[in-house]
């Protein structure tokens, strides 16, 4: 008897796996009708036996409501079953996740219990209830899509066994992945290694997987940022024969091409950038005019020359979409050979370059612009220092040409913030790194004249372009496709939300129109420097914020006050810039307005690849932070409560801008609960709080490098 049950378990969960594989084949086009023969052909289940079974799990998620029958042995997807959504997973540090639905102001509630087999960044079937008569929260009925199968993690050899199981941070999968025998890959216990998932039976606790590269020992440097570059997905080689294909690049300036461009090379012209940066994108050239107006080049390295569609150069750029600017390398969009060396405008060499030249009066109102193809020049290459030191002292060479540059740039920041600009000037964190890539100290990279100077030129230019390729002379609108930098107006509701939050603090905000909003914020954003609750709101206000993303369609940017903006400015590390220039390039020759459809799905990828490196980033400054908070475990310091969440909140040291936990489970002088609405937690008996924004006395417990978490304790 007890045999017969556990054969009908197991055809039951093969019916499952079955069920899976129809759900999966009839999501890819969830509007059309399939009869079961169709279904079977469409999961590869052909022969009679498997075509049984096909029939068995139809039954069975007919019965589950999951298909319907249309027609007699005929077969929908069910998208209607009561309180089903799809969405996105998004997972926290507990297991708990939260599902995001397109069209649904908030996300849904997932416990850990209820994820199934969804790992992050699925796209998930779920069901929706109501928690206890309140909250809707939800439960994973279904995995529609797999974001990812390869994940980084720890093996752990299990004890006189021969196989293992790989544990990854809980943030991308919550769960380990087993590892059988023959599949480590060469891997030994404690190595940190990407896993590939390659099944996960319905019933099984773990999915199964193999090592497919080992990165080293945990907590070393090597291992990490490689973790890091892998846990993203991205590539830190360039494949062989893409290096092959960028060595055979003809580096020449030849005297036919030189005639085919307009040759700028007799013009000052010099380049500012970071002192650290070797890609340099842009170049200004300057020239008083003999009717007392300056002429401005804003010079772009004309990689469009050489990266050429078609070539597995292209598709390595198109790839990557982005360089990734780690706090300790870089990895670049185009192989170093093009990013450092060829495309880099650097001093003392002839380049080819694609310019936005504009004729300026002294009130920075342009008079005339010219677009096209050109070649440089550059006498000389500034750090952002050295300019400044220009910009303060008024001495040393190319003075005047500076301080001109500055003036009108000035001008032109003035007036973009009269018409809505936004001005976010937050202080990015950077390190002193020793020979061997230690940080040895933290210091804050803080615009000054010299970074303003540079980002009006380039504004100007991808505004300009922008505007060229999408207006018609008189005005309207030429509906050229073009690649957009848009960045939309702000969540209402989350509006609304900060101008009663700050309103506690006594600053008003008024939000009856978009220039308004704008000039609220600026006000706002002026009126907290220097104040304790600084941190806080500048966050509070970024967070309201949409996000900026590339886009066929132009909504405008928020953000910096335009209607039409573009990137055009440094194709080397971007590749929607690359698309830009070949597009303008299609235009200027009297091209005509190729399809939108394909430009909008590399937008999509652009943007998707641009918040892969971001995230990258930022992880490896959480790993560097860490490293660097290592040598003050157990000192004390003051810090700004800068997150709250129901399991805790954050602490941030200003001075080097690192961030610890502190869980509510370890403050033991009361119970505390989490209020959403305030950003803080409130001690039930003592009615003591913890706000966002607070300042408070911690002390540093732990520091995690292979989690890059630092743990903090609240110090009386």
């Amino acid at each position: 008897m007890k045999k017969r049950k556990y054969i009908s378990q197991k055809n039951d969960h093969k019916l499952m796996e079955i069920g899976r594989l129809i759900l999966r084949f009839m999501n890819e086009n969830s509007s059309k009708i399939y009869n079961y023969k169709q279904i079977a052909d469409g999961i590869d289940h052909k022969n009679p036996r498997q075509r049984e079974l096909v029939i068995q799990a139809l039954h069975k998620l007919q019965s589950s409501e999951k298909i319907k029958e249309t027609d007699k042995g005929k077969y929908i997807i069910n998208l209607n079953i009561a309180g089903t959504l799809t969405g996105v997973i998004d997972f926290n540090q507990s297991g708990n996740a939260y599902v995001n639905v397109d069209g649904m102001e908030d996300d849904i509630f997932i416990h850990s219990k209820n994820v199934k087999d969804a790992l992050q960044g699925d796209k998930v079937l779920i069901v929706t209830y109501t928690y206890k008569g309140k909250k809707l929260e939800g439960s994973v009925l279904e995995v529609l899509e797999r974001t990812r199968t390869e994940f980084v993690g720890t093996l752990q050899v299990v004890a006189h066994k021969d196989f293992g199981f790989v544990v990854c941070d809980k943030k991308s999968i919550n769960t380990d992945i087993f590892i059988p025998k023959g599949k480590f890959g060469g891997a030994e216990d404690g190595a940190k290694v990407i896993v590939k998932m390659t099944e996960w039976r319905p019933g099984d606790k773990n999915p199964e997987g193999e090592i497919i590269k080992v990165l080293g020992a945990p907590g070393e440097h090597e291992t990490e940022i490689h973790s890091i570059l892998a846990e993203y997905g991205l590539p830190y080689e360039f494949p062989e024969e893409v290096e092959a294909d960028a060595d055979k690049i003809n580096r020449q300036i030849t005297d036919d091409e030189v005639a085919k461009r307009r040759d700028m090379r007799n013009i000052c012209t010099f380049t500012i950038d970071p002192k650290d940066a070797k890609d340099f994108d842009d170049a200004l050239s300057i020239q008083k005019l003999q009717n007392g107006n300056w002429e401005i080049g804003v010079h772009i390295a004309d990689v469009s020359h050489y990266v050429v569609p078609g070539t597995i150069l292209d598709d390595e750029a198109y790839q990557r979409a982005t360089s990734v600017y780690l706090v300790d390398r870089v990895v670049p969009m185009l192989p170093e050979v093009l990013s450092n060396d060829v495309c880099s405008l650097r001093p003392n060499e002839d380049k080819y370059t694609f310019s936005a030249v504009f004729e300026l009066n002294d009130h920075a109102e342009i008079q005339k612009q010219w677009f096209g193809r050109t070649v440089i020049h550059s006498d000389r290459r500034f750090t952002y220092e050295e300019a400044q030191e220009r910009i303060e002292t008024q001495q040393g060479d190319l003075t005047e040409e500076i301080l001109v540059l500055d003036r009108l740039a000035k001008i032109m920041r003035d007036e973009r913030i009269k018409n809505g600009a936004i001005t976010f000037d937050r202080s990015e964190v950077r390190f002193n790194l020793n020979e061997n890539n230690e940080p040895v100290g933290v210091y804050f990279k803080i615009s000054k004249d010299s970074n303003h100077l540079i980002e009006e030129f380039m504004l100007l230019a991808n505004k300009k372009v922008s505007e060229f390729v999408s207006l018609t002379n008189k005005g309207g609108m030429s509906n050229n496709t073009f690649i957009y930098r848009v960045h939309d107006d702000p969540d209402p509701a989350k509006l609304e939300a900060l101008r009663d939050f700050v309103s506690t603090f006594g600053y008003q905000m008024n939000l009856a129109n978009t220039k308004k909003v704008a000039e609220s914020l600026n006000k706002l954003l002026y009126d907290v420097k220097g104040k304790g609750e600084e941190n806080m709101i500048e966050t509070l206000a970024m967070r309201s914020m949409s996000k900026a993303v590339y886009s066929t369609e132009p909504i405008g940017h928020y953000g910096l006050g335009f209607e039409y903006y573009s990137h055009f400015t440094s194709p080397i590390r971007r590749y929607p810039d690359l698309l830009a220039h070949r597009l303008l390039q299609h235009y200027l020759d009297g091209g005509k307005s190729p399809d939108r459809t394909e430009l909008e799905e590399k937008a999509k990828h652009c943007s998707a690849m641009e918040r892969l490196a971001a995230d990258a980033e930022r992880d490896s400054i959480k790993f560097m932070q860490v490293k660097f908070m290592e040598k003050h475990l157990g000192e004390t310091f003051t810090g700004v409560i800068s997150g709250v969440a129901e399991f805790g909140f954050w602490v941030e040291i200003p001075e080097n801008g690192a961030e610890g936990l502190i869980k509510l489970r370890d403050l033991v002088d009361d119970s505390y609960t989490y209020d959403k609405s305030t950003h803080a937690v409130y001690g039930s008996r003592t009615g003591k709080k913890y706000q966002l924004g607070d300042q408070v006395q911690i002390k540093v417990v732990k520091a995690n490098l292979i989690q890059k978490q630092l743990d903090f304790k609240i110090v009386d």
